[in-house]
C-alpha cells in the first residue's frame, strides 16, 4: 500500500477528511458566536428563532439585516484571503509570501485611491475592477523583483507598501472628497460594509475560489520544480499565470469590499501545513475553511474589547499576525539570506 509521509495513504484520507469535518463544526460555531455578540447580545435561542422563524421583532432584525450579511461577508473575506496566501506561497515557494506583505493589498488599495479621485470607482462593479487592476499590477512588480530570495522578496513588498501609501496620502490630501471616501474603507474592517452592494464582490471571489482548487493539482506538480513539473505534463506558464490571475482576484475583491486586512494570508497557511503533507489540493480546501474561521473569531472579539465600541477587525489580525510573521522570518529568513 502506498503511503504519505509514513501514513497509508486510505489512513490519511480518513483523517483528511476528519479534520475537514471538524472545521466545519468549528466554523459554524463561529458563525453562531458572530450572530450572538455584539453591542447588543443575542441568545442563541434566538438566533435560531430569527434564522428560522422572522417575526420582526429588534433582535432578529439584528440578526437577519446585519449579523447574517457580517458573517457572510466574513466567511468571504476569509477565505479569500487565506486562499491567495496558500496559493502565492506555493507558487512562489516562499513561506513569507502573503497578500498583505508582499504589497498586493496596497496595491488595490492604492488603485481604489485613484480611482475614487478619478471618479472610476463610484460602483461596486467599478471599486472591483479598480481594485483587481492595483493587485495585478502590485504582483507582478513585487515577483519580478524580489523572486530570487525570501529575504529580497519580503523588502521588496514592504518597500512597495510603503511608497504606494506615501503615493495614497499626498492623493488624499489633495482631494478632501477622495479623503472622506478613503476614512471609511481605510481601516480593515466588516462593520458597516453588510449595507454595501455585495453581489459582484461576493460572486469573484466565489468564482476566484473555484479556480484556486481547480489549479490546486497542477500547482502540487509545478510546486516539486519546473523540470519535474513539466515531466507530470503540467504546463508550467499557463498555471502561474492562471494561478496569479486567482491571487489578485482573491486580493483585490476582499480588498474592495473589507479594505486592508493583513496576515490572514500568513497565519493560515502556516497552521495548516502540517496537517496538509505536502498536498496542495488539501491546503486550498482547509485554508477556505479556517480563513473564515479566524477572521469571525477576530471579528466577534473586536465587536466586545472595547468598552467604547467596536475595534476594527484589522487590528485584531495584526496582533495575531505580528507574532506569526517574526517567527517565520526566524525560521526561514536565514536559509535565504
Amino acid at each position: 500500500m502506498t503511503t504519505v509521509a509514513g501514513i497509508p495513504r486510505t489512513s490519511a484520507r480518513t483523517a483528511r477528511a476528519a479534520v475537514l469535518a471538524g472545521g466545519l463544526a468549528v466554523l459554524a460555531l463561529a458563525c453562531v458566536a458572530s450572530f450572538a455578540v455584539g453591542a447588543h447580545a443575542v441568545a442563541p435561542a434566538e438566533v435560531v428563532r430569527a434564522l428560522v422563524a422572522f417575526d420582526g421583532s429588534g433582535d432578529h432584525v439584528i440578526v437577519r439585516d446585519v449579523r447574517v450579511p457580517r458573517t457572510v461577508l466574513g466567511i468571504a473575506v476569509g477565505a479569500a484571503l487565506a486562499v491567495a496566501g496558500a496559493l502565492i506561497q506555493t507558487l512562489s515557494r516562499n513561506p513569507l509570501a502573503e497578500p498583505g506583505v508582499l504589497g498586493v493589498t496596497q496595491g488595490a488599495g492604492f488603485a481604489l485611491t485613484v480611482g475614487s479621485a478619478l471618479g472610476l470607482a463610484g460602483t461596486a462593479a467599478g471599486e472591483l475592477g479598480v481594485a483587481v487592476l492595483g493587485a495585478v499590477l502590485a504582483t507582478v512588480l513585487v515577483y519580478s523583483v524580489g523572486r530570487r530570495s525570501t529575504l529580497r522578496l519580503l523588502l521588496a513588498g514592504v518597500a512597495f507598501s510603503a511608497v504606494l501609501q506615501g503615493l495614497s496620502l499626498g492623493i488624499r490630501l489633495m482631494s478632501p472628497d477622495t479623503l472622506d471616501r478613503y476614512r471609511f474603507w481605510a481601516v480593515g474592517s466588516l462593520a458597516g460594509r453588510e449595507q454595501t452592494e455585495l453581489t459582484l464582490p461576493l460572486a469573484a471571489i466565489v468564482l476566484a475560489l473555484i479556480g484556486a482548487v481547480l489549479l490546486a493539482r497542477s500547482l502540487n506538480a509545478v510546486a516539486l520544480g519546473d523540470a519535474v513539473a513539466h515531466t507530470l505534463g503540467a504546463n508550467v506558464a499557463r498555471v502561474r499565470t492562471l494561478t496569479l490571475v486567482a491571487i489578485t482576484v482573491l486580493a483585490g475583491a476582499a480588498t474592495a469590499v473589507a479594505g486592508p486586512i493583513l496576515f490572514v494570508g500568513l497565519i493560515v497557511p502556516h497552521l495548516l501545513r502540517r496537517l496538509t503533507v505536502g498536498s496542495v489540493p488539501w491546503l486550498v480546501v482547509y485554508s477556505m475553511v479556517a480563513g473564515p474561521i479566524l477572521l469571525l473569531i477576530a471579528d466577534t472579539l473586536a465587536r466586545v474589547l472595547l468598552p467604547t465600541g467596536e475595534m476594527p477587525v484589522a487590528i485584531v489580525t495584526a496582533f495575531l499576525g505580528g507574532p506569526v510573521l517574526i517567527w517565520a522570518v526566524r525560521r526561514y529568513g536565514a536559509g535565504s539570506l
